[in-house]
């Protein structure tokens, strides 16, 4: 196919005051993106069957993300019964259900258990870090013929932008230390259903999110001059081809000119808005303040919020790992529940805490506990899921799961449903193929509200 040159017969016109560097090197920017239609995409596009609607119990997603495999028995699934061997060195703590008990360092968690559910029978085979991290964040085990989208990324591409706002942020970064990092990203999707990251933590005194102010240097005539430049070329471009790379980059620069425009999005990250004593509540470190963010942003219109927190890969000294890591999550991870609560907005949220594996059920020859996949815990909340539950078990020991096993897929299924996401809908891939959302597994109608 013959490419046509801006100087055959499709000249732009150069509004005064735009210099030719400008110019040059916007088209630069738009020109890398360049590449050739993907007619069999198109075609397969366009027979892709159809998927019953499902309702939506949920507007948003927090997705809290303990990064290295947060143990179970030391926090959702204690076994205080079991031998010291098995059972660990911390002491269980009493939640407010009957008979459900939480790790020693989860007594603010323990006092609105009434408003969780906790999942105790999660299982897959990957001991890897990057391998369940993968599992946890596309409901896909990991495969060398295909890169899978995150939730996130499948939530932008289903959902779309609400109040100029992402609708798939990352606190405070996409990567943020956490193995296998790439599970948070657009897999085959177009990469404009990328995660925007904060670039900096919200726990820090000079905490700002790059990208939502203009350099002091460019005045507003100034940007809205040079966007007026960008949308000429975009349009020369866009007569020319449809390309992914093209239609991401102008889904970028179009997402990236709605945030540093608009004053709702700006708020939006603004935690300065908060009253000192709620900030105080939550805690100001790391945990309390990433989670008062991600309540900010899913309140203002973003779809999911990942947030990671912590380092949970305790192959030694599990005791002193948890004292270092769980209770500052512990105080914000309970503000925030009651903080959504409060305002009403639980219902409509669900919050999920997850990790990529479990612990081995034996304490090993450093008191620590080494991976292991085969049965661990997440914990949710609102969003339409039941309140004041645990469903499925482990064993006595905490090494099998004893009823009612749930898989990476099911649960991703299930959050797809709570957010009017049928995963039986097929997306399409590179090439032309067809892929299911989610391949396998089933709602968990079980913790439906």
């Amino acid at each position: 196919m013959k490419m046509h040159s801006l100087c055959q017969g499709n000249h732009l016109d150069l509004r005064v005051g735009q210099s030719r560097r400008e110019f040059l090197y916007a088209g630069l920017a738009g020109g890398l993106g360049l590449s050739l239609p993907n007619l069999l995409r198109l075609e397969a596009g366009m027979t892709i069957p159809d998927v019953a609607k499902v309702d939506a119990k949920a507007d948003a997603v927090i997705h809290i993300y303990l990064p290295g495999g947060i143990a179970h028995q030391e926090s959702w699934d204690p076994k205080p019964f079991a031998s010291a061997d098995y059972r660990g060195p911390l002491t269980p703590v009493k939640t407010n259900l009957p008979g459900v008990y939480f790790g020693e360092h989860f007594a603010k968690t323990a006092a609105i258990a009434d408003k969780l559910t906790i999942i105790r029978s999660m299982t897959h085979g990957e001991a890897a870090h990057e391998r369940g991290t993968h599992n946890m964040f596309t409901g896909y085990r990991p495969s060398p013929a295909i890169k899978f989208p995150s939730f996130g990324s499948v939530v932008s591409h289903e959902l779309g932008v609400k109040n100029s706002l992402p609708p798939y942020v990352c606190v405070p970064q996409a990567f943020g230390g956490v193995a296998g990092g790439e599970s948070m990203g657009t897999g085959y999707l177009s990469t404009a259903y990328g995660p925007f990251s904060l670039g900096s933590d919200p726990a820090q005194s000079n905490f700002a999110v790059r990208d939502l102010a203009l350099p002091k240097d460019v005045t507003e005539q100034r940007f809205n001059r040079r966007r007026g430049l960008l949308d000429a070329v975009d349009a020369h471009f866009s007569s020319l081809e449809k390309s992914d790379a093209l239609t991401a980059m102008d889904s970028f620069y179009q997402a990236a000119y709605g945030l540093v425009s608009s004053q709702k999005a700006r708020e939006a990250f603004d935690l300065n808005a908060e009253t000192p004593k709620l900030r105080d509540e939550y805690g100001r470190n790391q945990a309390g303040q990433r989670l008062l963010l991600a309540r900010r942003l899913v309140e203002s219109g973003v779809r999911l919020v990942t947030v990671t927190y912590g380092g949970w890969d305790h192959h030694s000294d599990i005791k002193n790992g948890f004292k270092n890591n769980a209770p500052n999550f512990d105080v914000a991870y309970a503000r925030l529940i009651q903080d959504l609560d409060d305002r009403g907005m639980l219902d409509r949220t669900l919050v999920m805490v997850s990790s990529e594996f479990g612990r081995t059920p034996k304490i090993n020859s450093t008191n620590g506990r080494d991976h292991y996949p085969r049965v661990f815990s997440v914990a949710l909340a609102g969003g339409g899921v039941k309140r004041g539950m645990v469903y499925g078990s482990s064993d006595a020991l905490g090494g099998e799961p004893d009823a009612d096993p749930v898989s990476p897929e099911s649960l991703a299924k299930t959050m797809y449903r709570l957010m009017g996401i049928n995963a039986e809908k097929r997306l399409m891939a590179d090439g032309g193929r067809p892929i299911d959302i989610v391949n396998g597994g089933e709602v968990i109608e079980g913790i439906l509200a």
